[in-house]
């Protein structure tokens, strides 16, 4: 399973390109698509910008796939709503705006570093320190959100092992809950971890 924060490295434009440079171009774009996009058909140019990109990076298609791969349930129960309540174009144009906006924040993912990101980041947020922001308290939350996607995909892959080996069927109440259980645990673990090096709550 590939998960947020994964980096395949690359001499790329995207690689080279500055962390903070294609982190505000994330968002022009993330922006530009949501109001671009008004048709289904406008989907296909926005769909082969995104797609050169990941040529242009020289993703494996592999790698592109498995990162769409965990917004699918997510599309499935947006779609299904909206084709109910606004119908089938609505839905295939917020649908596809979505998993656009996925690939797009994948790329940029697969082509910078985290410890770059973090820095772009801090180094971006460094103004608001007058007004009592702490850039460096939002690059470890942020930090910590990255670590935490691949353990959440890591536990919900156990249980569901877990249960396969055990011949029994799948129920979301059984899935939910040891779910649950183990993210508190490791929270728990993270926060005693934390105040022993001496970072306040």
């Amino acid at each position: 399973m590939t998960t947020l924060g994964i980096y395949h490295p690359g001499a790329s434009l995207l690689h080279r390109a500055p962390a903070g440079a294609k982190l505000a171009g994330l968002v022009v774009a993330l922006i530009a698509l949501a109001a671009a996009v008004r048709s289904p058909w406008q989907l296909i140019p926005a769909a082969l910008l995104v797609a050169a990109g990941f040529a242009t990076a020289r993703i494996p298609w592999r790698l592109t796939l498995g990162q769409l791969r965990p917004a699918i349930w997510m599309l499935l129960f947006v779609g299904a709503f909206q084709v109910i309540f606004t119908g089938w174009q609505r839905a295939l144009v917020v649908c596809g705006v979505l998993l656009l906006s996925v690939a797009l924040a994948a790329l940029v993912t697969l082509t910078t570093k985290v410890m770059d990101m973090l820095d772009a980041v801090a180094r971006m947020l460094a103004p608001l320190r007058r007004f009592g922001v702490n850039p460096d308290r939002v690059g470890l939350v942020l930090a910590m959100t990255i670590r935490c996607i691949p353990l959440l995909s890591g536990l919900v892959s156990d249980v569901t092992e877990a249960r396969k080996a055990r011949g029994l069927g799948f129920s979301l109440r059984a899935l939910a809950v040891p779910v649950v259980v183990g993210a508190l645990r490791t929270a728990d673990a993270m926060g005693e971890a934390l105040a022993a090096r001496g970072v306040d709550d």
